[in-house]
């Protein structure tokens, strides 16, 4: 994870941030690049105009931090959505599985991710409150300690399967081909390896014993205009509370965080390395420490 104390790039200028809460009756307001539209989100078109133009600038915005200061990462990613948190995230009566306050990790993300990590960027734009989140650390501990995540991980069959099977290349060929007529139905492609993350996301969600157990549990708390970034599937974290945030998904192929600088530049790594039939062990072994930084 980076921690800034405060947020190194600019955000919506005034009147902007008044004007994003007034927006909140959904819990998520998305911008999604291929259709070029902020989906699902009922308003006046002058309205939804401004929404648009807000949340595409701000994920340009960090598009050009990140890559010009991750930019061996940043080489090969897929840059997502950008979304407005409008919800007060604590105290919502909500099923296990779409409550954020209980302690999850991130499974799936602007459709299937095939193994490959999932990077946000987030900012916290409420002038007066923290966004506290608790976390019970990292996939690699998690998994570690907990065997039901393993066995979650694999299902009916109780085998952790990763690669792509021909029914699942028909799908995902399927979904592609629907995609182009249809942008957003990309949300709907699969892989055995999301599949699994999805079963440990949902196991984490449901599972009294696990939710009950507050061994390691800490919370953290983020101040009005700080900003960091993390792989939000190698940390578990809920969101206790909190109000008006934005956040930027991107995409990283794995290969790009595992293979030495040099392979990266030349290319040289193997179609193979990194998929996971060892990607759960890749997961654990990419570290997750906090770093904070000052500048920009």
């Amino acid at each position: 994870m980076v921690y800034f104390e405060r947020c190194p790039i600019e955000l919506p200028s005034e009147p902007d941030p008044d004007f994003l809460p007034e927006q909140s009756r959904l819990k998520n307001i998305s911008y999604h690049p291929e259709p070029d539209s902020v989906p699902r989100f009922d308003a006046p078109e002058n309205v939804q105009r401004r929404v648009k133009t807000i949340l595409k600038d701000h994920r340009d915005v960090v598009a050009e931090y990140l890559e010009k200061n991750m930019p061996d990462l940043s080489a090969g990613w897929i840059l997502g959505t950008t979304s407005f948190r409008a919800v007060e995230e604590g105290g919502r009566d909500l099923k296990p599985r779409s409550n954020s306050e209980i302690v999850p990790i991130d499974a799936g993300a602007y459709g299937v991710t095939n193994g490959n990590r999932i990077l946000r960027f987030f900012v916290n734009i409420n002038p007066d409150r923290d966004r506290v989140w608790g976390t019970k650390g990292s996939f690699r501990s998690l998994f570690d300690r907990y065997d039901a995540l393993s066995t979650a991980a694999g299902g009916k069959g109780n085998r952790i399967t990763v690669d792509k099977t021909f029914t699942d290349r028909c799908f995902s060929g399927l979904v592609k081909s629907l995609s182009k007529f249809y942008p957003l139905a990309k949300v709907f492609d699969s892989s055995p390896y999301d599949r699994a993350m999805r079963r440990i996301h949902n196991y984490m969600k449901e599972s009294l014993d696990f939710r009950e157990d507050q061994r390691e549990y800490r919370e953290i708390r983020y101040p009005p205009f700080s900003a960091w970034s993390m792989f939000t599937d190698g940390i578990s974290h809920p969101v206790v509370s909190g109000q008006y945030a934005l956040i930027t998904t991107a995409i990283i192929p794995l290969a790009f965080i595992v293979a030495e600088p040099r392979q990266r530049q030349q290319g040289s790594s193997s179609p193979r390395q990194g998929r996971l039939a060892i990607q759960f062990m890749l997961h654990q072994s990419v570290s997750h420490s906090v770093v904070v930084a000052t500048g920009s």
